[in-house]
């Protein structure tokens, strides 16, 4: 097989609103966390829910559209490439955090931040799926990725 591939698609709920950044050079930066949840039952019978959370950035015009119209709770359709980072805190520790660098994003759900997928869809992406598994935003962050206070370089 020739290449490789680093394709990550990912429908799930923002956990805060986006923190939208303006570097010097004008770029525009979004970075929020999105929620995704599988739903299954145990061998007892058990509805079990797990629940992950995601690291997502979006650059450039994608970040602008997150600034204007997401805010927390918000389903969104991600599709983009995994990134891993690695960098030295301030305690000089070496660390690292895995992100999600978005290339398309399709805004899920009603205009108002409502989850019905498919209704007011943005149209930022061109194949995002229409039945799926709505990932709740109410499960806590992990502290890991709560604060925004991470030591990342920027």
């Amino acid at each position: 097989m020739a290449g490789s591939v680093n394709k990550v698609i990912l429908i799930g709920n923002l956990g805060s609103d986006p923190e939208v950044r303006y570097l010097e050079s004008g770029s525009a930066v979004a970075k929020f966390n999105i929620a995704t949840t599988e739903t299954y039952t145990n061998k007892n019978g058990e509805r079990v829910d797990n629940t992950e959370w995601h690291r997502i950035e979006l650059w450039e015009g994608l970040a602008k559209v997150a600034e204007k119209y997401l805010k927390k709770g918000s389903q969104v359709y991600i599709e983009g490439r995994i990134r891993t980072d690695n960098w030295t805190d301030k305690e000089g520790q070496q660390r690292s955090g895995t992100t999600i660098r978005a290339s398309n994003l399709t805004m899920l759900g009603t205009p108002g931040g409502g989850s019905n997928a498919g209704e007011g869809n943005s149209g930022y992406s061109q194949s995002a799926p229409r039945n799926v598994q709505t990932p709740r935003a109410s499960d806590p962050i992990p502290p890991s990725m709560a604060s925004d206070e991470d030591d990342l370089p920027f």
